[in-house]
C-alpha cells in the first residue's frame, strides 16, 4: 500500500518497519515531528532528552546494548551532539545507530545556516541522503544495514523540504524488533588512549571498506541520457535538476561520504561538460576537483540559501550557452528524444502553464508574541528598566522585536547564562544592569551548565526562567519540568527552586509575571545584589491553558497610547478616534494592558 508521507514521517516509518528499538530527541524545526510519528509506534521506545547531547549518548549507550537505535536533531543540534559524536566513531556499535541530521537552508527557522555534510568527514563517519520521502524511509533500513555491518554511527542528513514535503511511500510490515545481546567490550567501548588508538586505526580500514561500497551501492546511481552535459547531484537538488532538465544525464548520490570515486570519474568521461548542483557549502565540488576532475558549480551557484528549479535552470543555460553547440536546448523536455541532438531556441521558452505568477503583495506581518503570552511583561520591564538582556533561543526571542525591542545577544541554546558571565567578566561595569534570559526547556537543554559556571567562577549574573510550562517553540513538546513524558506517562517534575540552590545560588525568587509591579520589584532587587540569583516566572503558555478570563474593552481612552508599548495583537489604535481598540477575538483578558493605562480605561467587558 501506499500513503503520503513528509519526509519526517517517511522516517519514522522507516524506524517502525526496520526494527529500531530505542527513538531519543531534542525537538527542533525541521526535525521534530519525527519522534513525535515515531510516538504512534507503541513499539518502539522513545523519549524527548534535556539536550541533544543527551540524546545522542542515550542512542549510543542502546546501540552498545544491542538495540538498533535512531537519534535526530535539527543541524545545529549536532554541534551540541558532537562530543559523543566523534567518539561513537571510535567506539562503534552493536545495534545499529543512525543520527538524523535536519539542516535547513535558508534559515526557515534557525540562527545560522550550516551544512552538515562536513560532519560526515570530519567524524570519519558514513552519510547518507534522501531526495523524497520514500528515499528517507528506504534509507533509515540502509543506514541500519551499514551501521551494523560497518561497525558506525551513520548520519542521515535531510533539509528542511525533504523533511516537510509529502510524497507517495510504498508501506511494508515491519520486521521483529531483536536486541542482540549485551558483550562487554572495553577495549571496544572504553575510549582511554591505548584502546583509541587501536579503534582509529579501524576507522582507517573501515573508510576504505565504506569506499568500496560506495561504488556499489544502489542509491548512488548514473541516470544516462543527453551526453552533452552531465549533473552530479544529491538530496533534494536531484528534484530541483531533474525538473529544470528531465533530459540531462545525472549521477544521484545517495551516500555523499564515502564518494565513489570510479563511478564519478566513469560519468565524467561520459559527458562534454560536467556540473555539480547543492546547496550551501561546495562539499561534493571540492571532492571531485580533488579527484582531478573539472567541474562547475559554486561559480554559477550560490553557497548559501536555498536553491529553485528556476535558478538551477537559468545558471546552467547560460553557461551552456557560452559553453557552445548544447546550448540551451539541452534543457527542452523532448529534444533529446525526438532527436538525440539539440533543436531549436524556441525549445526553451516556458509554456504558458509554467509562467511564474506576479507576486502576491501581502501585508508585513513580523512575528509577535502571542496575545496572553506570560513573556510579554517581563520583556516590557527590562526594556524600561534599560537592562542589558543575554537572551536565548525559543519563542521569548520575540522580545527583541518591535516595540519590546528588550534583548542585547541571542546566540544558541543556553548562551544566555555563560553569555552573560562572560560579559560581566569583561565589562564589570555591566555586572548590576545585566540579566540573562531562558525558557524552561532551554534551561534544561544547556542553561544548567552555565548557572553552575556562574556559581563556580564568582559571577553576580541575574537568570530568569521563564517557565511557561511546556516547550513551547517547537510545538508544546514535553520536557522534564512538565511532568510527563513523550509517550504520555506521569514522570517526575524537576524543581527548579531546589536546582538552583543545589547549584549554589542562594536568592531564588519566583514570580507571576502578569503582575508587573511585583516583576519589576524582584528584577531591580535581584540585579543590585552583587551574587548569583534566579528569578523564575511561571504561568503556562497561553496556547496549552484554555482561557477563562473575559476579554478587555476600552472605555474613556483618552489616546496616551501606553497601552500600545507591550506588543500584544489584540490591541490597535483608530487614528480617525484617536482611541485604543480591542479585539475581543484574541484578547485573552491577562490584564497587562490594563496596567499601563493611567486612566483605567481597559476593563473586562461588563464591568
Amino acid at each position: 500500500m501506499k500513503t503520503l508521507l513528509t519526509g519526517n514521517e517517511a522516517i519514522a516509518r522507516g524506524a517502525y518497519e526496520y526494527g529500531v528499538t530505542v527513538a531519543a530527541a531534542y525537538p527542533g524545526t525541521p526535525s521534530t515531528e519525527i519522534l513525535e510519528n515515531i510516538a504512534k509506534y507503541s513499539e518502539i521506545y522513545c523519549q524527548w532528552s534535556p539536550n541533544e547531547k543527551v540524546a545522542l549518548e542515550v542512542g549510543i549507550g542502546a546501540a552498545i546494548a544491542g538495540a538498533r537505535t535512531i537519534v535526530t536533531m535539527k543541524h545545529v543540534g549536532v554541534n551540541v551532539a558532537a562530543d559523543p559524536l566523534f567518539t561513537a566513531a571510535y567506539t562503534g556499535v552493536r545495534g545499529g545507530l543512525v543520527l538524523v541530521s535536519a539542516d535547513d537552508p535558508g534559515m526557515h527557522s534557525s540562527q545560522n545556516e550550516q551544512d552538515n555534510r562536513n560532519y560526515a568527514p570530519f567524524a570519519k563517519i558514513p552519510m547518507l541522503e534522501p531526495s523524497d520521502a520514500q528515499e528517507a524511509k528506504d534509507m533509515v533500513k540502509l543506514a541500519l544495514d551499514m551501521s551494523e555491518r560497518f561497525d558506525t554511527p551513520v548520519l542521515l542528513r535531510i533539509t528542511t523540504r525533504i523533511a516537510h514535503s509529502q510524497s507517495l511511500v510504498e508501506l511494508g510490515e515491519p520486521v521483529a524488533r531483536v536486541v542482540q545481546p549485551y558483550k562487554k567490550d572495553a577495549k571496544k567501548y572504553v575510549m582511554i588512549p591505548a584502546y583509541a588508538r587501536t579503534r582509529r586505526l579501524f576507522i582507517e580500514e573501515r573508510d576504505k571498506q565504506l569506499a568500496d561500497f560506495s561504488e556499489t551501492v544502489e542509491v548512488n546511481r548514473i541516470e544516462m541520457r543527453d551526453p552533452s552535459f552531465g549533473i552530479i547531484t544529491s538530496g533534494v537538488s536531484y528534484q530541483y535538476v531533474r525538473e529544470a532538465f528531465p533530459n540531462a544525464s545525472v549521477l544521484r548520490l545517495g551516500m555523499t561520504h564515502p564518494l565513489p570515486k570510479d563511478k564519478i570519474a566513469d560519468f565524467a568521461e561520459a559527458v562534454d561538460v560536467l556540473f555539480v548542483v547543492e546547496e550551501l557549502d561546495p562539499y561534493l565540488e571540492d571532492r571531485i576537483r580533488a579527484m582531478g576532475i573539472e567541474v562547475i558549480g559554486k561559480s554559477i551557484l550560490p553557497a548559501y540559501g536555498e536553491l529553485s528549479v528556476n535558478l538551477v535552470k537559468k545558471q546552467i543555460l547560460a553557461v551552456l550557452g557560452v559553453v557552445g553547440e548544447p546550448g540551451e536546448d539541452a534543457a527542452a523536455p523532448d529534444s533529446a528524444e525526438d532527436s538525440g541532438a539539440c533543436g531549436g531556441n524556441e525549445a526553451v521558452q516556458p509554456s504558458e502553464s509554467s509562467q511564474t505568477a506576479e507576486p502576491f503583495n501581502a501585508p508585513v506581518r513580523p512575528p509577535v508574541m502571542c496575545p496572553g503570552c506570560p513573556h510579554r511583561g517581563v520583556f516590557y520591564i527590562l526594556r524600561e528598566l534599560r537592562l542589558v538582556v543575554s537572551g536565548d533561543i525559543g519563542c521569548y526571542t520575540l522580545g527583541t522585536m518591535a516595540p519590546l525591542e528588550a534583548m542585547d545577544t541571542c546566540i544558541c541554546m543556553g548562551a544566555s547564562v555563560s553569555g552573560a558571565l562572560g560579559m560581566e567578566k569583561a565589562n564589570p561595569d555591566l555586572a548590576r544592569r545585566l540579566v540573562a534570559v531562558i525558557g524552561d526547556s532551554t534551561f534544561l537543554h544547556s542553561g544548567v551548565t552555565g548557572l553552575m559556571d556562574i556559581v563556580y567562577n564568582g559571577g553576580t549574573s541575574t537568570v530568569i526562567i521563564l517557565d511557561n510550562s511546556t516547550t513551547a517553540m517547537t510545538g508544546h513538546q514535553h520536557n522534564p519540568s512538565t511532568g510527563q513524558t513523550l509517550m504520555g506517562k506521569e514522570a517526575p517534575v524537576v524543581d527548579f527552586v531546589a536546582l538552583a540552590k543545589a547549584i549554589g545560588v542562594k536568592r531564588v525568587v519566583e514570580v507571576d509575571p502578569l503582575d508587573l509591579d511585583r516583576v519589576k520589584a524582584v528584577i531591580k532587587e535581584e540585579v543590585a545584589a552583587p551574587e548569583p540569583s534566579v528569578i523564575i516566572t511561571r504561568r503556562p503558555c497561553a496556547l496549552i491553558v484554555k482561557n477563562t478570563e473575559k476579554a478587555l474593552e476600552c472605555v474613556g481612552c483618552k489616546g496616551c497610547k501606553a497601552c500600545l508599548r507591550i506588543g500584544c495583537p489584540a490591541l490597535s489604535f483608530d487614528k480617525a478616534n484617536r482611541k485604543a481598540v480591542v479585539n475581543s477575538a484574541l484578547c485573552t483578558g491577562c490584564g497587562l494592558c490594563a496596567q499601563l493605562c493611567m486612566f483605567d480605561a481597559l476593563r473586562k467587558v461588563g464591568e
